[in-house]
């Protein structure tokens, strides 16, 4: 049995393969819309979700599946005092694969330590969105060509941003990749990650202003600041605007240069932004449905 807690649970080739079976269900979906039929996904969210949590309702529901389970940990025992631990023995009783948030760094790893089924982090705290870095990536191969040889900007919160750290982990991985760095001083992406980048000899260069980088990147990966994250809501205030990309810095942009975003967006992307064919954040949460359906019939091992 297969869990997946981080995308480095995947190899390169292992991922190759995931993203090849997410492009061949894009495009035919009737091929594999009974392969779960009997089959039962739990999600556990234990902090709000819309996108992750739905997309995977919808994967499974797309699969032939049904889905189970609670949206926020005030709907479930948790507000009891039951641990995550005693949660899941249960729920394996209950379905076949799970899907676990939890504000807790670690939770879904002591869940899958426990589990009769295969345990998906769906996000844990600021540290792992493995799934969201899985959808990061299928959307770069699909609509760049290639996972390498680019350069991307990551723009924001850098410092609580658990798609950022998962994402700039994955991308390590492949040959020729440049980050560049744009954040506010307070939000800086952590030591542990810049030294890691160091000692791996992979080129990084850490900015304030986006604009003076706009012309270099081939991908820019906007996020929001996260006010669940900050401890005063004076800092968050003082931050959360930032930065904010509109139509003017769009222009200083490549013409090839394609901007994502986990979503959801505040206001750190402009709505004028949408209609620019290299805007993509809305396809990308498209392809996060593609890419759990191919990780749920991965792990359940159901791969025709």
């Amino acid at each position: 049995m297969r869990h997946l807690m981080s995308p480095l649970d995947f190899t390169p080739e292992e991922l190759d393969r995931l993203f090849d079976l997410a492009n061949d269900i894009e495009s035919h979906p009737g091929k594999y819309a009974h392969i779960c039929d009997g089959r039962i996904l739990a999600t556990c969210f234990y902090e709000p979700s819309t996108r992750t949590r739905l997309s995977f309702e919808s994967a499974m529901t797309r699969l032939g599946g049904r889905v189970i389970g609670f949206a926020d940990a005030t709907s479930s025992s948790a507000s009891k005092g039951e641990s995550v631990s005693d949660t899941i023995r249960v729920i394996s009783g209950y379905a076949d694969i799970c899907a676990m948030r939890h504000p807790k760094e670690g939770a879904p790893m002591v869940a899958a330590e426990k589990s009769g089924i295969p345990v998906i982090n769906a996000g844990d705290g600021g540290h792992q969105h493995p799934t969201q870095t899985l959808t990061d990536l299928l959307t770069i191969r699909s609509l760049k060509g290639r996972l390498g040889d680019f350069t991307i900007g990551l723009c924001g919160d850098l410092k609580f941003g658990r798609t950022v750290h998962s994402l700039i982990n994955a991308l390590i991985r492949y040959d020729n990749i440049r980050f560049v760095f744009i954040s506010p001083e307070e939000l800086r992406v952590p030591d542990y990650i810049t030294d890691m980048l160091k000692e791996k000899g992979i080129p990084f260069q850490e900015v304030i202003r986006l604009e003076n980088v706009m012309p270099q990147l081939d991908l820019l990966y906007m996020t929001r600041v996260q006010k669940e994250r900050f401890f005063n809501e004076e800092d968050y205030v003082r931050l959360k605007d930032f930065y904010i990309l509109n139509a003017d810095k769009m222009l200083l942009a490549k013409k090839d240069m394609l901007v994502l975003h986990p979503l959801p967006r505040v206001n750190e992307i402009s709505v004028e932004v949408d209609s620019d064919p290299r805007a993509v954040y809305f396809k990308q949460a498209k392809y996060g449905v593609y890419v759990r359906m191919a990780l749920i019939l991965t792990l359940l091992e159901l791969v025709p």
